[in-house]
């Protein structure tokens, strides 16, 4: 469900809140497991956002470079996370055991955003959301590939991401017609 025009055009409107899905697969990283993240907390105990039933681990995130631009040009956005404690160069080590050199590339990564107004009621104290009533409301979601590992230290790792539809050396439509031939049908080249 789609954020109401309401909900944004008034005086006052409810924090973004913006959270992250990075879905491993199974035939490039040999598992598919999920990892759910936000860079920041809930009010009652500083812990994890639950929205939809769902905890966000609190990880030090940052995502920049969504700008869609009317010049046909898609968006290649970097995702730089926290890297102080380890955790993504322990799981980056345990996907090169499945495939040796390979990190997270292919990984799928979701962008979904929210406002406080509809992340669940454990977030807050007393478990009664102030901002209103816990919903499924959301922007539509923004679906990226990390395609390239730009920088991995001790303090941070940082990707580069495609879109969906990204792809080098592909054409788009994969089949096209050029022209008539003389039995009147056109001529299909396979790109």
């Amino acid at each position: 469900m789609a954020i109401p025009t309401s909900e944004l055009q008034k005086i006052n409107p409810s924090s973004v809140i913006e959270l992250f899905e990075l879905q491993l697969i199974s035939s490039i990283h040999g598992s598919d497991q999920l990892f759910r993240w936000h860079s920041g907390s809930n009010q009652t105990d500083n812990g994890e956002i639950v929205w939809q039933g769902n905890s966000y681990t609190r990880m030090p995130i940052e995502a920049e470079g969504f700008e869609f631009t009317g010049k046909g040009q898609i968006p290649r956005p970097t995702l730089t996370i926290s890297n102080v404690l380890s955790t993504l160069t322990t799981l980056m080590a345990s996907v090169n055991a499945f495939t040796p050199a390979n990190d997270l590339n292919g990984a799928k990564l979701t962008r979904i955003r929210t406002t406080a107004d509809n992340i669940d009621a454990v977030n807050f104290a007393g478990n009664t959301n102030p901002f209103g009533t816990p919903s499924a409301n959301k922007f539509a979601d923004e679906i990226f590939f990390l395609d390239r590992k730009a920088i991995e230290n001790r303090e941070i790792v940082q990707y580069e991401m495609r879109g969906e539809n990204d792809h080098e050396n592909v054409r788009l439509p994969k089949r096209q017609i050029t022209r008539k031939d003389f039995s009147g049908v056109g001529t299909f080249i396979d790109a």
